[in-house]
């Protein structure tokens, strides 16, 4: 099962609406803590944001580029209102303070801490 963790930050200190994006969606089960740039898992994944960039521990780096996510691995991102559209056929939708993705999977942010279902 390929993880799916969607981290960027340079958009947090946002003005009026957040978008999805603006938000985490993870693994179910885990949950993550922001410290800084950097985000770190239960499950021991860890991410960092430098610049539009988002590196993974595992090896693996995105880039956002307008309301598009470019991953390492090929797989793309586009933003569209509150919905995040993956290149894979998935969704994460944004409501309040959760985002809610196709695969069933709920995370719910408070404060630092995001708490995934």
């Amino acid at each position: 099962m390929k993880e799916i963790i969607l981290v960027i930050t340079t958009t947090l200190a946002f003005s009026g609406l957040a978008q999805a994006e603006d938000y985490l969606h993870g693994q179910s089960g885990t949950t993550y803590q922001n410290i800084g740039n950097t985000t770190y898992g239960s499950n021991g994944s860890t991410s960092q944001q430098i610049g539009d960039t988002t590196y993974g521990n595992n090896g693996s780096s995105s880039q956002r580029i307008g309301n598009t996510t470019y991953g390492s691995d090929g797989s793309t991102s586009q933003q569209i209102g509150n919905t995040l559209y993956n290149s894979d056929g998935s969704t994460v939708q944004r409501i309040g303070n959760t985002t809610y993705g196709s695969d069933g999977v709920t995370c719910q942010k408070i404060g630092s801490q995001t708490y995934c279902n």
